[in-house]
């Protein structure tokens, strides 16, 4: 024997008796204690590992041990995959082989535990190493189930399946919409062999004998009222083969089968409705097994004596209905692997839509809970319809992938600054890319000491700092546009600073536009000429002044009346004053306030009083010129528009107050 195997069996029975250490005191610590302590290889130990598991495992199906017991040995290697002393595959492997073992019950109870640690295998450490496994052992499950016996074990796998792959894991979806031709219902296709027609007469003039539960004091079994022959019988199961395979409907002999077999089901739906019966509901609580709150059968019973019970089972009537408007949501939706001739003609259309209806009202009409179950039936097709429209598109991920890093484009190696940026060089100055930058940059070498310098604590008034552009915009003085000072950038910047700070016309909103500084700067200079006082007034001296009252009195009492005529604002008492003399002359007023159609449009639809409209009208104006709104510029707009009986009573009015 080579040392290899002698070292590999010696591991493997001292990883045996830990593991049933392990399994006794339910810790994996003795494990990681005897995988730090024996030599070798990370990969070799972690194998010897999971053959140990393995054969503990089979010791225990050889002695037909509980499932406890399987189930104990499987989270242990869970737990040795999370300490990473065995292989990721192992627990997958240890499911597999106890499923491959017992019986079905039991196999119920370890699948049980696979679905509960769903979240387990979802895992990174799982996943990726366990998806296949689980998959071939669902399948494995599946082909030993019987689809009508099994049929609640069935959908457990299939349920599970679905949650742990993600919805666009291609694998499990019907991509290129293919039916399962392979599911077939077989009923009675002899007429010669068919029973139909003596179930109600001959069998019980023959002295059938009456079963169990059918004496003559009880209420007699409920028949179906419309007559059922082999003619029925046949046309009736003959419409599985088209929910079979619903292109057959496509084909014109075929389609004409399908709307004569479906129009005679449907009237015999129609004639024979349902009620809800009591008594047919405390027969079937009597006959249920105990312990079962539902039956579901997952395969048709076609027998020809149970032709009439299916027609008067409400269950049974919904199956046959539902299976129409899928069809019909089938032949009308647009599937991406349809055929070029899967088309409907506008009469097959039209008779599906008609029969769409029919079957929603039918639904209503079938006890119990007719109407909740058809809205819930629509609900449900509508949401088919997203899906459909999803496997279209190719069944993209519902998950927004982030750009993996690596295409990011990494941002370009800037080359060091030069010295002279710096002020390392020669001039020893900090050059900022600009002239003015650099020059005011340069003034002080320490900026902090600059900031805090008292030169910087200053600001020019407007008529100081303005008055050069006042001048040189004055035609008079002829000053060529170039030589002005408003095109100077330094000069427009402070301009801009200094406006913000003393000049409420820099935040006056005004519709017109410009197209550069200067042209702003010159409507700015032009504003603040009107208002600033001329230099010769704010130089006077007191003796000027002195000399001036007592000259001529009546002079400056009326140099001073014209501006307060051009400086005074129309008030809000103002307002409301001629707003109720103006009337129904607002809208003569409106243009020569400049006001656009669609803002006299505006204060008609907010109010049908005249009164308030001639007020919105003088607020909107007020609003809009701000500093602009004096009594002067009301005057002019009056007299503008020939209202000349306001425009003297708000003349005198000014007179007054003044």
């Amino acid at each position: 024997m080579s040392p290899g195997v002698f070292q590999f069996n010696e591991a493997r029975q001292k990883f045996s008796i830990c593991t049933k250490e392990a399994l006794n005191s339910k810790n994996v610590k003795p494990l990681i204690l005897i995988f730090s302590q024996l030599s070798g290889g990370e990969t070799e130990k972690k194998t010897t590992l999971d053959q140990a598991f393995r054969g503990i495992l089979e010791e225990k199906i050889l002695e037909q041990g509980e499932c406890e017991d399987f189930l104990s040995i499987i989270s242990l290697s869970i737990n040795g995959v999370t300490e990473g002393i065995c292989s990721a595959t192992t627990p997958f492997i240890l499911l597999g082989d106890v499923l491959d073992c017992l019986p079905l019950d039991q196999c119920d109870r370890i699948f049980t535990f696979v679905e509960k640690n769903v979240g387990t295998w979802k895992s990174a450490t799982f996943y990726s190493a366990g998806k296949n496994y689980l998959l071939r052992m669902c399948n494995d499950l599946l082909r030993r189930l019987s689809k009508s016996q099994n049929t609640v074990f069935c959908g457990r796998i299939q349920l599970f399946l679905a949650r742990l792959f993600p919805l666009s894991e291609k694998s499990g979806l019907n991509l290129q919409s293919q039916f399962n031709l392979e599911n077939v219902t077989v009923f009675n296709t002899n007429e010669q062999d068919s029973t139909l027609g003596l179930k109600h007469t001959e069998d019980r003039e023959d002295g059938m004998e009456v079963e169990e539960g059918e004496t003559g004091d009880e209420e007699p079994p409920t028949t179906c009222s419309v007559p059922i022959d082999y003619n029925l019988y046949r046309k009736f199961w003959s419409l599985q083969d088209f929910f079979r395979n619903p292109l057959q409907c496509y084909e014109k002999i075929s389609w004409k089968t399908f709307l004569k077999h479906s129009d005679e089901v449907l009237d015999v739906f129609r004639s024979y409705k349902l009620d809800d019966m009591q008594a047919s509901k405390k027969k079937q609580e009597e006959l249920k097994p105990p312990g079962e709150e539902h039956v579901y059968f997952a395969k048709f019973l076609t027998s020809e004596k149970l032709m009439d019970l299916q027609l008067n089972d409400s269950n049974f009537r919904r199956h046959i209905l539902l299976q129409y408007l899928i069809l019909f949501q089938y032949l009308k939706g647009q599937v991406k692997f349809k055929s070029s001739y899967c088309v409907l003609t506008d009469e097959q259309s039209l008779w599906i839509e008609d029969t769409t209806k029919a079957v929603y009202q039918l639904f209503k009409e079938t006890p119990p809970d007719g109407e909740k179950f058809a809205s819930m039936v629509e609900h449900i097709l509508h949401s088919e319809e997203n899906w459909i429209a999803w496997k279209n598109e190719g069944c993209p991920s519902f998950v927004k992938e982030r750009p993996p890093e690596s295409k990011v484009p990494k941002p370009a190696r800037k080359r060091p600054a030069p010295e002279d940026f710096f002020g390392k060089g020669p001039s020893k100055k900090v050059l900022m890319g600009n002239d003015e930058l650099t020059r005011l940059w340069n003034l002080c070498p320490d900026n902090m000491e600059a900031c805090k310098s008292e030169s910087r604590e200053f600001m020019p008034t407007l008529e100081e700092f303005f008055e050069e552009a006042i001048e040189q915009a004055d035609p008079e003085n002829m000053v060529e546009e170039e030589y002005k000072v408003v095109n100077n950038s330094n000069y427009g910047w402070r301009a801009l600073r200094l406006l913000a700070r003393r000049s409420p016309h820099f935040f006056q909103p005004t519709n017109q536009q410009f197209k550069s500084l200067p042209e702003y700067l010159d409507n700015m200079v032009i504003k603040l000429a009107k208002e600033l006082p001329p230099p010769s007034e704010e130089i006077k001296t007191a003796e000027d002044e002195d000399e001036e009252e007592d000259n001529d009195d009546a002079l400056l009492k009326e140099s001073n009346e014209s501006p307060d005529m051009q400086t005074k604002l129309v008030t809000g008492e103002q307002i409301d004053i001629f707003a109720n003399k103006l009337g129904e002359q607002w809208k003569v007023l409106a243009p020569h306030f400049e006001m656009k159609e669609s803002d006299i449009r505006g204060i008609e639809s907010d109010s049908e009083d005249v009164k308030m409209r001639a007020k919105l009208l003088l607020v909107a104006w007020h609003d809009r010129e701000g500093l602009q709104a004096t009594v002067e510029n009301f005057l002019s707009a009056l007299i503008d528009a020939g209202l000349t009986e306001l425009a003297e009573i708000l003349t005198n009015e000014a007179d007054t107050i003044s």
